[in-house]
């Protein structure tokens, strides 16, 4: 069905012993979106992507991959996706050409030749070169080229831009808005916060293994808090704009400019500023980072007081 969604998760559970790493996970990527995957070490993050292409077997719960069971069809899940794993091993004794030429045969020559070498080139990878002369990054670009080599329609990417210089990160995220754009979906998880809000449409973020919020990027970062600094003409009481619901006092420079905070709607707070001689308004919206520490910190707070 075209309709459905490209990862379904619903209720995974996973435990290695005594620590739960999943604790019923509920996650829906749609077909042909970019959806970023937001967590702090040991969120759960790569046991989500192992489990949902059943490199590891849940306790519990419900996936589906491309509309396949993935326990109950494996290879046909991972014949349809370009996966990059967190922790690559690679053939220290074979060159990046060797190593991606192996890779292809076990994926029945599904590969465009010249594909590889261009994307070799826009990575500016060296194919001739042993692996085990590559740099870290080199060998991740050697990860991302076998991951989209092929074309799939589901791209699972862990960290896909860890270990790469700027530039190299900048270019991987271009590979994965063009891979968008010619149908694919792609499902990338990072800690690098300004790279999943300048290519993300949606982002799921996961705390203790469990999804805390799955929105729009825009929609999470327009429907947050926002910082707002007013300078008056003269000194003022801002007693009054401090009255209006969801509006508090972060900073008080002088009688002549204030800092607020404003949760929600906008609106209240002009109606009541339009009654000051209001020389400078300056709203600053939080950014991807700053709402995804929020989370955190949250998380850090409630574990002391689990504790």
């Amino acid at each position: 069905m075209e309709n459905q969604p490209a990862i379904a998760i619903h209720g995974l559970t996973k435990s290695y012993g005594k620590v739960r790493a999943l604790r019923g996970i509920d996650l829906e990527v749609q077909q042909g979106e970019i959806f970023g995957f937001l967590g702090p070490n040991g969120a759960g993050k790569t046991t989500t992507i192992r489990c949902a292409l059943d490199l590891i077997r849940p306790d519990g719960g419900s996936i589906r991959v491309l509309g396949i069971n993935p326990q109950a069809d494996p290879v046909a899940v991972k014949a349809r996706t370009g996966y990059l794993p967190g922790e690559l091993q690679l053939d220290d004794n074979l060159t990046g050409e060797a190593q991606l030429r192996f890779l292809n045969e076990l994926r029945g020559r599904k590969a465009d030749w010249t594909y590889v070498r261009e994307l070799a080139e826009r990575l500016d990878l060296d194919l001739k070169r042993p692996i085990r002369n590559l740099s870290k990054g080199n060998k991740i670009k050697v990860g991302v080229i076998q991951a989209l080599m092929h074309r799939p329609e589901l791209l699972m990417l862990d960290e896909p831009t860890f270990g790469l210089d700027p530039l190299m990160q900048q270019e991987v995220l271009r590979l994965l808005v063009e891979a968008k754009r010619n149908g694919a979906t792609v499902f990338f998880s990072s800690h690098i916060l300004s790279e999943v809000q300048a290519v993300a449409e949606r982002v799921g973020i996961i705390r203790r293994g469990k999804i805390v919020e799955v929105a729009g990027v825009q929609t999470l970062i327009h429907r947050s808090m926002r910082r707002v600094r007013i300078q008056f003409r003269h000194d003022v009481d801002p007693a009054p704009l401090l009255q209006v619901p969801g509006v508090a006092l972060l900073k008080r420079d002088d009688g002549r400019a204030v800092t607020l905070q404003v949760e929600g709607e906008m609106d209240g707070l002009l109606k009541a500023v339009a009654a000051f001689p209001v020389v400078d308004f300056e709203t600053e919206r939080p950014s991807l980072e700053e709402i995804f520490l929020a989370y955190y910190e949250d998380e850090r707070n409630s574990h002391k007081t689990e504790e």
